[in-house]
């Protein structure tokens, strides 16, 4: 576990290096994919990066970016590395800095490692099963990934204001996500709001700088399985919302259904 560990989050500071290079350049090559996200130069650079990275450990890749991989070929995975090269293109595009990497590894459908990297703002967590989940800073300029590892600070982090907090999608605000806020708000008393992009909603709730994310809206199992892997082994729940079990991955369906990260 600590060797694939290592290999994750080498992979994905590599990917974070390429990705900055066309984020601090004027183009972005953006095309529109089948279903009219957008896809752009630095997504597929990242892809790259991860999958040569991820070669070294034989064991097959699940990538936004990739291949279509039918699920007949996909069932008999016991093991299998879930990425997404760039979760929150839309953020990137806008260039708000809300862009993650994500990399995780799942077996028997169950998270045992992940990793979510933030270019834009150096911030790396990472966590395995047996360790729990860890939050570093890393400059892209002059790191190691050991020493990144026994650096960490252990999530969730203390936090002083109280406030009962709910983090949502700064892109795909819905009607019953509003209405979840207003449950909480009824719940409560006071609620704090906070907007973010990507799979750092996850991660606000595994650091401790959220109480809850409600997602009832689209997702696919590569946006969440990183961020999902960093909660659990923070001690949270990623709950689904059809099966009230823990989300579990390598489904046939690779949409999710919508989800609930709670304490």
């Amino acid at each position: 576990m600590k060797e694939h560990l290592n290999i994750a989050i080498e992979a994905a500071l590599e990917a974070g290096k390429a990705i900055l290079e066309i984020y601090n350049s004027d183009d972005f090559g953006v095309e529109l994919k089948g279903d009219d996200s957008p896809l752009t130069k630095a997504d597929i650079a990242s892809h790259n990066i991860i999958v040569a990275h991820l070669k070294a450990t034989d064991i097959p890749v699940l990538s936004e970016e990739g291949k279509e991989i039918p699920y007949e070929e996909r069932k008999d995975w016991k093991q299998l590395w879930i990425v997404d090269p760039i979760d929150g293109t839309k953020e990137f595009i806008k260039r708000n800095g809300e862009f993650t990497v994500n990399i995780a590894l799942i077996d028997n459908q169950i998270t045992q490692l992940g990793v979510v990297f933030v270019p834009a703002l150096g911030e790396l967590y990472f966590s395995t099963i047996d360790n729990g989940s860890y939050k570093v800073n890393v400059d892209l300029q002059n790191y190691s990934v050991e020493d990144l590892v026994k650096e960490g600070s252990k999530l969730p982090l203390d936090r002083e204001d109280k406030t009962f907090t709910v983090v949502a999608s700064r892109s795909h605000m819905s009607p019953e996500t509003e209405a979840y806020v207003n449950e909480m708000r009824e719940k409560h008393g006071e609620v704090n709001l906070m907007s973010k992009g990507s799979s750092l909603k996850l991660c606000m709730v595994a650091e401790g700088k959220a109480d809850c994310y409600p997602r009832f809206a689209p997702t696919m199992e590569w946006d969440t399985a990183a961020g999902q892997a960093i909660c659990e082994h923070a001690g949270f729940t990623v709950l689904d919302w059809k099966t009230k079990a823990p989300m579990l991955y390598n489904r046939e369906e690779l949409l999710n259904n919508w989800f609930l990260v709670k304490n």
